[in-house]
């Protein structure tokens, strides 16, 4: 296997983890609610979400421009994938910015962006590959 085939390897599970994650949490936090009224453990959930999110995310970007760097590819081709990562960077980081005064619909509202803009990110990916 070569290093360009593990850099792809580790950026599909990277991104894979953002985006199966989001998905997770849009369940999860649901479920939660409906057991408890208790603020703190959504809390809880958000920031380990966070951490494991963010840390896919800067893996997914690292792998992503080495590989595309290391095959000499024409930006063209990647500026709509690029866009998409771009904005759902964008709107994630709004989303933990503003979260603890936002109401519940905004935050799910961010959330379900982020959701929709990843899976695109997905579905650019594949014509790419």
């Amino acid at each position: 296997m070569t290093s360009l085939e593990i850099a792809k390897w580790i950026h599909l599970l990277a991104a894979a983890v953002w985006t199966g994650g989001l998905i997770v949490l849009g369940f999860l936090v649901g479920a939660v609610r409906k057991a408890t009224n208790d603020r703190g453990v959504l809390q809880a959930i958000a920031r380990r979400f966070g951490v494991v999110s963010w840390t896919a995310m800067g893996v997914a970007l690292a792998t992503g421009l080495w590989m595309f760097f290391e095959r000499r590819l024409t930006a063209d081709r990647f500026q709509l994938k690029w866009t998409l990562v771009g904005i759902a960077i964008a709107v994630a980081l709004v989303h933990q910015l503003t979260a603890r005064k936002s109401s519940p619909a905004v935050r799910g509202a961010l959330q379900g962006v982020i959701m929709l803009v990843s899976i695109g990110i997905f579905a650019a990916a594949v014509t790419l590959f």
